[in-house]
């Protein structure tokens, strides 16, 4: 049951056995169920009101010109422990920093080891930092979306996926409260978009190909690095696309591959293969064009090797502990994934200067 907050408006799901009060993870008020759900249904006719910022303080200013979530969950203390996640995160982290100088205060960090509740990648608090980000934008703003975990697929059922597999990210307590689908993370960091807004995705987990369900995939066509872009618009005419913005997202791997955590690319500590590779490609120097960067990244994780390092074609079949597990901490220096490269318009991947 979802009901809205009676302070700020935002969407709350009720937990079962719907409680008599719940407190809204934005605005931290707390509504009456009552009260709350016949103030939702007075309002019922009246177009969708977005979420405001989360409280001043530790959390970023929201007409930041620069603004950035990162995600990345350890699951520690289960068979799903990812050792590379959260070094994935602090690394983009200073990249952000340093590199494009993002203030400090306008990155929301999601870890596991976080202490403050409502920086515990929950579901709940993953939706909320995606709202919170596309919040209150305005043209000329830079956003980034990173995410490093677990990924995986599910049925769909609406007809819009060619595949018949939804992508899905792993949030913290996806045994209780479900997946992050595709299609909510498209209607949340991607449709509202609007003219003059760039967001830049950045997914290392499996299955991540289509994670933002954008309408346009860039696929590899020869060994000479041409590109052409593939339509991914669903056939039922959704509209997957900006209201005016633009968003371009890297990814681990296909739909239906697995990304890989492991030791094998920095030789130190584990990383997502993929996290290390791209701030590899931009401390390199090849961070000049689209295309440099896919090519670059695409060639670091080549040369670690050829074979090993997730589930095959058909991975959907398997039940999603073992698709998790085997997509997960490589032990080898084996690597089988294709960074992928989306966007909602298609554009020159070699012309088109890369910047955040």
């Amino acid at each position: 049951m979802l009901i809205n907050c009676t302070n700020c408006r935002t969407p709350l799901q009720l937990p079962p056995g719907a409680p008599s009060t719940v407190r809204c993870a934005v605005c931290q008020s707390i509504s009456q169920v009552t009260v709350a759900a016949a103030a939702a249904d007075d309002r019922s006719s009246a177009p969708p009101q977005p979420p405001v910022p989360w409280p001043a303080g530790p959390i970023p200013n929201v007409h930041g010109r620069k603004r950035a979530v990162i995600c990345g969950i350890a699951y520690k203390n289960t068979n799903l422990f990812l050792k590379g996640c959260i070094n994935d995160a602090k690394c983009m982290r200073y990249l952000l920093t340093k590199r494009f100088h993002f203030p400090e205060d306008s990155i929301l960090m999601l870890t596991d080891d976080e202490v403050d509740p409502y920086r515990i990648p929950t579901k709940a608090n993953m939706m909320m930092a995606m709202y919170w980000l596309v919040q209150g934008c305005q043209p000329g703003d830079s956003l980034v979306f990173h995410f490093s975990g677990h990924g995986s697929q599910q049925w769909n059922y609406s007809g819009e996926e060619a595949d018949g597999f939804d992508e899905t990210l792993v949030p913290l307590d996806y045994e209780t409260q479900g997946m992050i689908v595709d299609d909510e993370i498209n209607a949340t960091l991607v449709r509202p978009l609007p003219p003059g807004v760039r967001l830049h995705a950045l997914m290392d987990c499996c299955h991540s190909g289509t994670a933002l369900d954008l309408p346009y995939l860039c696929r590899t066509v020869s060994e000479t690095g041409h590109y052409v872009w593939e339509d991914h618009r669903p056939m039922t005419g959704t509209w997957k696309g900006t209201s005016g913005g633009e968003v371009i997202s890297f990814s681990g791997c296909d739909d239906h591959q697995t990304s890989s955590d492991t030791t094998a690319l920095s030789k130190v500590t584990n990383t997502g293969a993929m996290t290390f590779s791209f701030i590899q490609a931009i401390e390199s120097g090849q961070g000049t064009t689209y295309g440099n960067i896919l090519n670059s990244m695409r060639h670091a994780i080549r040369s670690v090797g050829t074979s090993g390092g997730g589930v095959p074609a058909g991975a959907p079949d398997t039940n999603l502990m073992n698709m998790l597990l085997s997509g997960g901490s490589v032990s080898g220096h084996l690597l089988k994934q294709e960074v992928q490269l989306t966007a909602n318009e298609t554009f020159d991947v070699y012309t088109k200067p890369f910047f955040i």
